[in-house]
């Protein structure tokens, strides 16, 4: 049967273990990424089997990412924790594996054998109460992860790390109008910042390994919790903002950055380090005003906290936080990101070595989610 541009034959079906519900091979002549911009029809074509792992399949990225691989006829492999919703796959030509990053030892016999030929890693701490997690999951874990996939997988072509823009910090807070660049020099003031820069770093060191790395700015879209909370918020008739100086704001839509992970594993360069995002700046009340827009312009009420009062608020939250064991929304990472004046930046690179072409500004791309958020009883 055909599916997409991939030709599938699917030759027995039988479980395997718990974890794996279903056997087939998928011979696959790829034509173009799904998400891939038009004029890309001169790419090469294979028919060699490719078999892809994602970590963090379960999440909000990695469930479009594992979409996203079979539309292009991967095997795929979708990498999850035990007991971790599997609400957004479905599918049954999904494999699963759980694989413990914690215990190098472990991971490698979890993957010996795969002989993966591809990897993204979209898994990641985006909240913890301490520091120290951030590193022992973003940056230790993404460590044992990339070797063990250099030492059990020879045949693998390359891997995908999804970091962030957040490594870069407030760099170009005293430059309002320039965009931050690969070529700057990151200062991170954030702990999820830090242990993503540092999981980048021990990247470089991993012998053999073949990797790509996207430092997405703010990624929205359907399923996406976070943001989500800015439109509850906005149908609730409050508008917050942080700060009272004018700050500039870049998002990328989630299947934006899905173009952008396939096109890094086709074309990407070793070790090289890519800023994604929809290639626009936006105000600080632009987002809220589309939002609002969708939910039938409700009365708002708008309220602008001063940096200072905000400081004093997340440092309350994060030590209640610390204190039950039980993360806030309002802490002092999150007063870092709100702080931050200037996000602009620039996409070049993506653009002239990947072949990036975003394909949905901020309107389109709200427009989308709020539509899913109402059909699922989110909103």
């Amino acid at each position: 049967m055909t599916h997409g541009h991939c030709i599938v034959i699917s030759l027995k079906q039988k479980p395997i273990n718990r974890y794996i519900f279903g056997k087939c091979r998928i011979f696959c002549l790829t034509l173009r990424p799904f998400y891939g911009p038009a004029g890309n029809e001169g790419r090469h074509t294979s028919i060699r089997m490719k078999k892809i792992l994602i970590t963090g399949a379960s999440g909000f990225i990695g469930s479009f990412i594992a979409e996203e691989a079979l539309r292009q006829g991967f095997e795929t492999w979708a990498a999850v924790r035990n007991g971790s919703s599997r609400k957004y796959l479905q599918d049954s030509r999904i494999r699963f594996i759980e694989l413990d990053l914690g215990n190098p030892d472990q991971l490698r016999r979890q993957l010996e054998g795969k002989g993966f030929t591809h990897a993204v890693h979209a898994a990641g701490a985006t909240k913890c109460l301490h520091e120290e997690d951030f590193f022992r999951v973003n940056t230790q874990g993404t460590a044992n992860l990339a070797a063990a996939l250099a030492e059990t997988c020879p045949g693998l072509e390359r891997l995908v790390f999804i970091s962030s823009l957040s490594v870069f910090g407030p760099v170009r807070d005293d430059r309002p109008g320039t965009d931050i660049t690969d070529g700057d020099t990151p200062h991170p003031d954030t702990a999820y910042g830090r242990s993503k820069l540092a999981a980048e770093r021990e990247l470089d060191g991993i012998r053999g390994l073949h990797f790509s790395v996207l430092r997405p700015t703010g990624v929205y879209g359907p399923r996406e919790k976070d943001y989500f909370m800015v439109a509850e918020s906005i149908k609730k008739h409050v508008d917050f903002a942080a700060g009272l100086k004018p700050q500039h704001l870049t998002f990328i839509y989630v299947k934006d950055l899905v173009q952008a992970v396939f096109l890094a594993l086709e074309r990407g360069r070793d070790g090289a380090r890519y800023i994604v995002s929809d290639g626009q700046t936006y105000s600080s009340r632009t987002f809220s005003d589309l939002i609002r827009q969708e939910l039938g312009n409700p009365w708002l009420l708008r309220v602008k906290s001063p940096l200072w009062l905000l400081r004093i608020i997340t440092a309350i939250g994060d030590r209640i936080g610390k204190a039950t064991g039980r993360m806030t929304a309002l802490n002092n990472d999150k007063y870092n990101i709100m702080k931050q004046r200037n996000w602009r930046c620039d996409i070049t690179p993506a653009m002239t070595e990947l072949g990036y072409k975003p394909q949905f500004d901020l309107r389109r791309g709200v427009h989308e989610a709020i539509e899913w958020y109402k059909e699922n009883n989110w909103l």
